[in-house]
């Protein structure tokens, strides 16, 4: 066993070390008991594991300059965040040093270990946000560098009623927020038909994954009006100069589940006033319809999904 030396303290270490190119430690897994002074107060990374919920010692992770990126508790400890004390088995951290991320809980799902198993550790939160007082079982809460809420990623079944532009909604999986704290984006918990500017559109993706409440379904601009949203219950027919029409809808694709079974791929459109962009995967390239040239209007989808509330199954 040797010891490394981090801003924060010293960690026993056993096994390999991984290094930036500049020659700074990336990262090193625990071999004993230490403790670590960081902005949060003394903290105890992971070093020991068990039969089910931690079977390996997670990494610490350093950005290059020697700032704590990533730190896994070694036992569930009360750490201070700017919206209240959270309990917190992991914590992430800023560049800069701030607070980025508090997980409630940090299991790692297996063939012995649930997120059945997970679920039943996980209790209510409660938080002050920019909804007033929170209290909800979590996965995570995030924080800009600068200190405010950036999101909250609800634990999978929970559900939150959140005022925003477009009234009261329950949300599931996740809300996040602007910089003076009014809701920039959330996950509706069942389809909502919105305003946009291309008409009346259901706001609800069957394929929400749910890893993270910082990008969600619905997102609202500045003024309250809707600037994205993702669907798998509407189609956009578009008009070009022409008058010839294009119809853009919700695809499918084959489940990783197999068996032929056919799983959802949302439609997603973004809106500019000089455009309604379309897109069918988050990184793909665009179809961009320029608004001075062609006329919108939405139509249901409903093919493959008679069902549209019934979980996938594949779905977590």
């Amino acid at each position: 066993m040797e010891t490394v030396h981090t801003r924060y303290g010293l960690i026993p270490v056993a096994g390999c070390l991984e290094w930036h190119v500049s020659g700074a430690l990336m990262s090193c897994a625990p071999a004993g008991p230490a403790l670590l002074a960081t902005p949060l107060g003394a903290l105890p990374p992971q070093y020991s594991t068990d039969d089910l919920r931690r079977r390996t010692v997670q990494a610490v992770h350093f950005y290059a300059d020697g700032t704590l990126k990533n730190l896994p508790l070694e036992t569930p400890t009360v750490v201070r965040t700017p919206a209240g004390p959270m309990l917190a088995e992991l914590v992430t951290f800023h560049g800069n040093g701030a607070l980025s991320r508090v997980f409630p809980l940090n299991g790692k799902l297996s063939g012995y270990w649930s997120q059945e198993d997970e679920g039943r550790l996980a209790g209510p939160v409660t938080l002050a946000t920019p909804l007033g007082t929170v209290s909800a079982r979590l996965i995570a809460a995030s924080f800009c560098p600068a200190g405010t809420m950036r999101s909250l990623t609800l634990w999978p079944g929970e559900t939150l009623d959140v005022p925003t532009p477009a009234g009261v909604l329950a949300v599931r999986i996740g809300v996040s927020f602007g910089p003076d704290g009014s809701v920039e984006s959330v996950e509706p918990a069942r389809p909502l038909t919105v305003a946009t500017p291309v008409g009346q559109v259901r706001a609800f993706d069957l394929d929400a994954c749910g890893i993270h409440g910082d990008s969600n379904s619905l997102v609202f601009a500045p003024d309250g009006s809707v600037r994205s949203v993702a669907t798998s219950l509407t189609a956009l027919v578009a008009a070009g100069p022409d008058g010839r029409e294009r119809r853009f809808a919700p695809k499918s694709r084959e489940s990783l589940c197999g068996d032929s079974e056919r799983e959802p791929v949302p439609l997603r459109l973004d809106f500019t006033p000089e455009a309604v962009s379309v897109r069918f995967e988050p990184d793909a390239e665009p179809v961009v319809l320029p608004t001075v040239d062609h006329r919108f209007r939405t139509t249901p989808h409903l093919e493959q999904f008679a069902n549209p509330f019934g979980k996938m199954a594949c779905s977590a």
